[in-house]
């Protein structure tokens, strides 16, 4: 898995858990039966073809304004890593990116 490959879940806009399921579900291509409710997230995250980098961005104001849903949308990446270190890696973009570099400064969540 490497960063230039990576899938980018951009939450900017994001408000709701309805708005976040809907943007996972675009962004990750996840199957037809996902049912847009954390338990199903995470067996979406742990079932992934192939193994993937997600770098989340935007996410701030979700955070802000649903702190408890996004503590929980946190836990559930970070569990599907845990249980699959080595097809997933969840990224938490801090901001607009290092001067001089073409990445921006991430967290890793598990």
């Amino acid at each position: 898995m490497r960063l230039a490959d990576a899938v980018v879940l951009d939450l900017t806009g994001v408000t709701d858990k309805a708005a976040l399921m809907d943007r996972c579900a675009v962004t990750l291509a996840l199957p037809a039966w996902f049912g847009r409710n954390w338990d199903a997230l995470a067996d979406c995250l742990t079932d992934l073809p192939e193994p993937v980098t997600v770098v989340v961005t935007g996410w701030q104001e979700y955070a802000r304004t649903r702190p408890h849903e996004w503590r929980t949308a946190q836990d559930v990446f970070a569990t599907a890593v845990d249980e699959r270190p080595t097809r997933l890696c969840v990224l938490l973009s801090l901001g607009e990116g290092l001067v001089g570099s073409d990445e921006p400064p991430a967290t890793r969540l598990g």
